[in-house]
C-alpha cells in the first residue's frame, strides 16, 4: 500500500499514519519528495481497508499496489531518485555520468594510467575489478584487497570515484572504506543473501541485469536492497543472452525506457558487456543515452590487446575520448549534459 500525505501534513499526522500501518502488520518505508511525504507499506496483512487511510488527517490519497515490487515501483518516488556521491557527482540528474576503466586491476602502473586516461577523457568514476567472477577457474581472478587499495589510491590522485564488483558478503566490510559504489554483477543479480546485506549498508549500489532476467526479476532483486533501507541504488542494463551469437550478448536498449517507466531508480547502461566487441561499444553507448540512460559503465584499457581479461571489448583510450566528445553533442538533444 502507498499512502501519499498532504503537503501541509504535520509530523504528528505522519507518525499517526505510520503507527496505524505498523499495527496492521506493514513494514513502513518513508520517503520525502519535493512536495510531499510518501509512506510505502510492505507486507501482506490479512485484512485492511484502504479507505480507512484515505480519511485519516493529513492524508492526500492511499491505494493498494498490485506489483510485487513495492519500493522499486515509481509510485514510491514519483519524482524519481537521484544518487549523490561525496564529491557532488549525481547519478539520475541532468548529467550523463561516465564510469570507465579496465575489467581488472592488473598492476599499480596499469590502474594508475587507466585512472589518468579516464579522468582526462571526462569520466567521473574509475571502474576496475579487484575480485573477478570468471567462467573458468583457471582465468585471472583479480588482485583482491591489494587491488582495492590501488583503486582507492589512484582514484584519489585523479579526483575520480571508485566502483568495483562485490561477489560475496565477506567482501563488504573490506570494501566499504575503500570504494564509493558497489557493483553487483549479472551472475549475482539473484544472490539474495548478498543483496539483503548490501541493503543494510549505506554505500550506493549499482545492480546489473542478469543474463536471462526479466525486468520484473530485476526490480524484485532491487527490492531486496531497498527493503534493507539502502535507497541509493542504480540499475544497469548490460545485455541479455539470446539466440544471436555474433555479439557476446544482445544489448536490450528498450529496457532503458521501460525501466524508467516502471521504477524511480536511475538506469545506466553497460555496452561493453552488452556486445562484447570493441568497435560496437560506441554506437551502443550513444543509442543508450538517446534512449534515456542516466550514465554509461564501460571498459577501457591502456593496452587492450594485452589485457588479462575482456580485452576484446575494452575501448582504446582514444576511443573513449572520442565517444565522450560525441556524447557532449548528443546529450543536449535529449535534454541532458555531459561534463
Amino acid at each position: 500500500m502507498i499512502v501519499a500525505m498532504q503537503d501541509e501534513a504535520t509530523e504528528q499526522h505522519i507518525q499517526d499514519v505510520i503507527e496505524r500501518m505498523v499495527e496492521l502488520g506493514f513494514n513502513v518505508h518513508r520517503t520525502t519528495g519535493t512536495n510531499q511525504t510518501i509512506l510505502a507499506g510492505v507486507g501482506t496483512p490479512a485484512h485492511f481497508d484502504v479507505l480507512e487511510f484515505k480519511v485519516l488527517p493529513g492524508v492526500h490519497d492511499a491505494y493498494r499496489i498490485s506489483s510485487p515490487y513495492k519500493l522499486a515501483g515509481r509510485n514510491f518516488r514519483p519524482e524519481g531518485t537521484t544518487v549523490t556521491f561525496a564529491n557532488g557527482v549525481v547519478v539520475g540528474g541532468a548529467e550523463v555520468i561516465v564510469m570507465a576503466g579496465p575489467c581488472s586491476v592488473e598492476s599499480a602502473e596499469q590502474i594508475r594510467l587507466s585512472a589518468q586516461l579516464a579522468a582526462a577523457a571526462g569520466a567521473k568514476f574509475l571502474r576496475g575489478g579487484a575480485y573477478k567472477p570468471r567462467s573458468s577457474p583457471y582465468s585471472f581472478q583479480g588482485m583482491g584487497l591489494d587491488g582495492l587499495k590501488l583503486l582507492r589510491e589512484v582514484a584519489d590522485e585523479t579526483g575520480l570515484l571508485v566502483i568495483t564488483e562485490v561477489m560475496e558478503i565477506s567482501q563488504i566490510e573490506l570494501m566499504v572504506p575503500l570504494i564509493d559504489c558497489f557493483q553487483v554483477g549479472a551472475r549475482n543479480m539473484q544472490n539474495f543473501n548478498l543483496l539483503r546485506e548490501l541493503g543494510h549498508t549505506r554505500t550506493p549500489v549499482l545492480l546489473k541485469r542478469g543474463m536471462a532476467a526479466t525486468l520484473e526479476e530485476v526490480l524484485l532483486s532491487a527490492e531486496y536492497v531497498l527493503s534493507g533501507g539502502n535507497y541509493d541504488l542504480i540499475l544497469c542494463e548490460r545485455g541479455i543472452r539470446t539466440f544471436e551469437t555474433y555479439t557476446r550478448n544482445t544489448m536490450d536498449i528498450s529496457a532503458i525506457p521501460v525501466l524508467q517507466k516502471l521504477t524511480h531508480l536511475p538506469v545506466m547502461a553497460d555496452p561493453s558487456h552488452g556486445v562484447g566487441i570493441r568497435d560496437l561499444v560506441p554506437p551502443l553507448a550513444l543509442a543508450a543515452v538517446a534512449a534515456g540512460a542516466d550514465g554509461l559503465l564501460m571498459e577501457m584499457h591502456p593496452n587492450p590487446d594485452k589485457a588479462m581479461s575482456d580485452g576484446a571489448q575494452s575501448l582504446y583510450p582514444e576511443q573513449l575520448q572520442k565517444l565522450i566528445a560525441q556524447l557532449r553533442l548528443l546529450a543536449p538533444v535529449v535534454g541532458r549534459t555531459v561534463a
